[in-house]
Parts: structure tokens; C-alpha cells; sequence
């Protein structure tokens, strides 16, 4: 089994930044070469791919939120982070972190084998 916490959400401004991280735990081997990433829920709207990332640093974005967003891990530390630049309102979410066995999981299929609680984020014009 696979953990997943993040943190790091809040209310911001349009135009800012704000990073979150999430914190996976388990059995080392089971998270190292996992993929790790972001997904999003806006109130009334689906669930929308935000960024992967897996062990080796390859990484893969939503159409819409490429030069904005950027994921990276902390293989280390088990952690993954998302890099959130230039906010608009429009990404007021929940940001859930997610890891799967496989690259495809996330980067195809877009779903996930486990994921984290959510965390929210609110951004006002």
C-alpha cells in the first residue's frame, strides 16, 4: 500500500504562485519507481489530468496547463511537488496527488492506482 498527503494548498491571488507537495509512504520499493503526479476538481466539473512525473525525471502535462505548472520529485524523500506559476481563478480546485505502477496509468489512461486526500486552492481575481 501507498500513502499519499499533500499540502501546500490555499487561497492566493490571480497572478501568484504557490507550490504543493505530497508526501508518499510505503514500503521503499513500492513508491521509488512509481509515477507520480497531479490531478484536479473543480465544484461541478471532472476530474482533470494536471502533471506526471516518474522516477526518472520524464514528465507529461495537461494541454492547458503546460508552461504554467510543473511537477517534480524528491526521490529521496519520497516526495513529489507541484509548481503552480500565474495563477488564474480558474484554477480554483482541489488538487489530489496520485501514484500508479505504471507510467500509462497516469500519462494515458489518466487514473491512478492510489490517491492522496486532496487539497484545495482557491484563487481570486
Amino acid at each position: 500500500q501507498v500513502q499519499l498527503v499533500e499540502s501546500g494548498g490555499g487561497a492566493v491571488q490571480a497572478g501568484d504562485s504557490l507550490r504543493l507537495s505530497c508526501a508518499a509512504s510505503g514500503r521503499a520499493y513500492s513508491t521509488y519507481s512509481m509515477a507520480m503526479g497531479w490531478f484536479r476538481q473543480a465544484p461541478g466539473k471532472e476530474r482533470e489530468f494536471v502533471g506526471v512525473c516518474d522516477y526518472q525525471g520524464r514528465t507529461k502535462y495537461g494541454d492547458s496547463l503546460k508552461g504554467r505548472f510543473a511537477v517534480a520529485r524528491d526521490n529521496a524523500k519520497n516526495m513529489v511537488y507541484l509548481q503552480m506559476n500565474s495563477l488564474k481563478p480558474e484554477d480554483t480546485a482541489v488538487y489530489y496527488c496520485a501514484a500508479a505502477n505504471s507510467w500509462e496509468t497516469i500519462a494515458v489512461a489518466q487514473s491512478a492506482d492510489y490517491w492522496g486526500q486532496g487539497t484545495q486552492v482557491t484563487v481570486s481575481s
